[in-house]
Order: structure tokens, then C-alpha cells, then sequence
């Protein structure tokens, strides 16, 4: 092929060079990324944990929460005797102490009065019969007239009193079935039986000022309803007003 044939191809070929489109590289593939073990056993350790709770939670509502009312704001009451002073003055010759047994009309101890002239003592009388819980002087302090002395319950009149969740209260009927528990005898089964269920809520509704919103504008709070229940058995524990108990209301 002579020099002159071979100029233009030569031009050919290099315009065809020029204006080509070079091969695009070969894709890059995007490392796919694994979860590391630790990462994964933590994850299978969270789920397995909340499906467990809600097993527990739904085993709870079957076993416990359909057949009971159940509250551990409860505990262990009576009626009150209070002691008085009669008058104010200087309490003398004191005799009861927590845990004394006291007669109605008896004689605990005496206030003498203060002031000029005769200081006369007056006596210091127990209401009712029953077991001092709680003396609150001693010999010598000064006392005003009417101020508690000390509260004494009768052991005869010993209850419950639970308070009741308001959504709850309406699972709640005199004369029901309730087991016991309390704290201080974990291993005694204590058995009772409502007998009163009070007519309000322990609660009120309360106002929470904010310095967002309207002082003026009520907040509900949780209400509570006492219930009263009657000791059938005390399984052989010595029961005394203030200890805790969980009580179970049987349903229906």
C-alpha cells in the first residue's frame, strides 16, 4: 500500500480513536455487611425477654387477674381507743406503756394542773377495753387537754382495710372470699371477708399549677376505695394494726 493510501486512514482511524467511548470499569460490588455475633446474641437475648414477659403478663391475667382483685395497699387496722388528756398540765404517775392491756374506765395516770393555788390532779381514764399500740409520753411532760396520750385497740375488733383501684371496684361485692398474705408471716394463710365497702374515693381531684397551662385546671389522680374485710382466720398470726398484707378479692 503506497504512502498516499495509507494518510487518510491513518486520519480515520485516529478520529475514530478520539471520539470513542472508553469501556466503562467493571461494577465495584458493595461489600454486604454482617451483623456482628455479639450485636446478634444481644438482640435474640432483648426479644426472647419481652416474649417472655408478655407470657407472663398474659399467664397472670389468666390465672391471677380473672378470678382475684388483688391490692398490697392494705394493711392491718381497728378501731381506735384514744387516750386523752382531760386537762393541760404535768402528766404523773403514768403505767402504760406499748403493748399494756387496758380496761374501760381504768386508770392510766393522772395531770396535774399548772397555775397558781391548788394544782389538782385529774385522772387520765382508758375509753374502752383493749391493747395499748402506741403511748406517746412519759412522766413529767407538759401536755394540753385533749391532746392523744396513747391509741389502744380492742384485739377483738381487728380488720383490714384495702384500698381498691376505682377501675377495679366494680370486680368488688360484699360478702366475697379473701386471702391474705402479710408480710410479717409470709408463710401463714390468713382468710377473710369484705364487709364494707366505703362509699367514696379515698382520693379527691387536686389541682397541679404549671407554669404551662391554666393553675385553675383539674388533674384527675388515681382514686382508691377502701373496702373493709373481716379477719375468718388468722392461721395462728398475731395480727396487729399497721402491718402490711396483699389481699386477693375472690371474683364471682
Amino acid at each position: 500500500m503506497t504512502t498516499t493510501e495509507l494518510a487518510p486512514r491513518a486520519e480515520e482511524e485516529a478520529r475514530s480513536a478520539s471520539t470513542s467511548t472508553p469501556p466503562a470499569p467493571p461494577s465495584e460490588r458493595t461489600p454486604r455487611r454482617r451483623m456482628k455475633r455479639p450485636l446478634k446474641i444481644a438482640f435474640i437475648v432483648i426479644l426472647t425477654v419481652s416474649l417472655l414477659e408478655a407470657i407472663a403478663f398474659a399467664g397472670t391475667y389468666l390465672l391471677v387477674s380473672r378470678h382475684y382483685v388483688t391490692t398490697d395497699n392494705a394493711q392491718v387496722d381497728g378501731d381506735q381507743i384514744k387516750i386523752n388528756a382531760p386537762v393541760t398540765g404535768i402528766v404523773t404517775d403514768w403505767s402504760i406503756t406499748d403493748g399494756s392491756a387496758v380496761r374501760d374506765n381504768q386508770i392510766v395516770g393522772r395531770v396535774q394542773s399548772v397555775g397558781g393555788g391548788a394544782q389538782p390532779k385529774r385522772a387520765v381514764r382508758a375509753p374502752g377495753d383493749g391493747t395499748v399500740a402506741v403511748s406517746t409520753v412519759d412522766n413529767g411532760e407538759y401536755v394540753t387537754a385533749g391532746t392523744t396520750l396513747a391509741t389502744a385497740y380492742d384485739p377483738s375488733s381487728i380488720y383490714i382495710t384495702a384500698r381498691v383501684e376505682e377501675k377495679d371496684i366494680s370486680g368488688v361485692r360484699l360478702g366475697q372470699a379473701v386471702d391474705v398474705s402479710v408480710d410479717a408471716y409470709p408463710n401463714t394463710s390468713v382468710r377473710g371477708t369484705v364487709t364494707q365497702i366505703q362509699a367514696a374515693a379515698a382520693g379527691q381531684f387536686t389541682i397541679y399549677p404549671s407554669p404551662d397551662s391554666d393553675p385553675t385546671n383539674p388533674q384527675k389522680v388515681d382514686q382508691y376505695i377502701p373496702v373493709k374485710i373481716a379477719i375468718a382466720d388468722s392461721g395462728g398470726a398475731r395480727l396487729l394494726p399497721g402491718m402490711n398484707v396483699t389481699v386477693n378479692i375472690r371474683r364471682d
